[in-house]
């Protein structure tokens, strides 16, 4: 998209950024509401990403700010129906086991969503290796996309919850993180080397060879944590340990592989 678009773009999530702030902070009674002039200072980081040319706007990236906008409005339109104390955090059987402020309940998922688009927009413009970023680029955007799918999927159970349905939280998570740990697996195996993306060793780093065996490798183990963890729909008592497990075997596994990896080129 021509530079003029992604300025017009840019002005108006400026000014969309300076109405956040007096209308969230309208909504939240009178006086400095510190989490509407969060919210608006990340829009205009955004503003300025984009202004300055150190972002870029496509049809993906539109998507994604599309459904970051959009978590907003779903945060504005039902506010008023939240109670005051937001259910925030289920344990592994699906239980409510932690609480937030009404505020905050609603607007901090969309928050995270908006500073992962920020750093969506600045990672392939900052990192010294960002030719290669290129290379993957498309499978870089759509993990973004799928990342924000996951967390407006997340918000929505959560909104759901709080108007008063009830369902296991847990299960209808299971499939939704299986879904998200399989497109890791698509990035990491077309990941090249950068120093944001993948799986960052000093091994990996140091040495091509290790980098691309240990992202091959990485790309196979997290699609099959992806399967592992659709066992959780079926033993749910043990879901949300089995899909923890086996990403966290896979991450502590590839690490090792890495160094082992290195080490056997470097004793050749």
């Amino acid at each position: 998209m021509n530079k003029l678009i992604t300025r017009i773009i840019s002005g108006v999530i400026g000014v969309f950024s300076l109405w956040v702030v007096m209308f969230m902070g309208f909504i939240n009674g009178p006086g400095i509401d510190y989490g509407a002039v969060l919210i608006g200072a990340l829009f205009l980081a955004v503003s300025l990403v984009l202004f300055f040319d150190f972002g870029s706007i496509n049809k993906r990236s539109l998507v994604i700010l599309g459904l970051v906008v959009l978590s907003f409005g779903v945060g504005v339109y039902f506010y008023p129906q939240l109670p005051e104390e937001v259910a925030s955090h289920w344990n592994a059987q699906g239980q409510v086991d932690d609480y937030m402020g009404r505020f905050w309940g609603a607007f901090l998922m969309p928050i995270v969503s908006l500073v992962i688009y920020l750093m969506f927009l600045l990672i392939p413009k900052i990192d010294p290796m960002k030719e290669n970023i290129k290379k993957f680029r498309k499978y870089f955007d759509g993990f973004i996309l799928a990342i924000i799918l996951f967390l407006f999927y997340i918000y929505s159970l959560t909104i759901f919850w709080n108007l008063g349905y009830r369902f296991n939280f847990s299960r209808y998570m299971i499939p939704a993180f299986a879904i998200l740990m399989y497109c890791a697996g698509v990035l990491i195996s077309k990941a090249e080397k950068n120093w944001f993306i993948g799986i960052k060793t000093p091994w990996t780093l140091s040495n091509d060879k290790v980098w691309n065996k240990t992202h091959k490798l990485g790309g196979k183990l997290f699609k099959i944590s992806a399967v592992i963890i659709l066992f959780g729909l079926i033993f749910p008592v043990y879901g949300f340990y089995i899909g923890i497990g086996a990403v966290v075997f896979s991450s502590l596994f590839l690490v090792l592989y890495s160094y082992l990896e290195f080490k056997k080129i470097g004793d050749k």
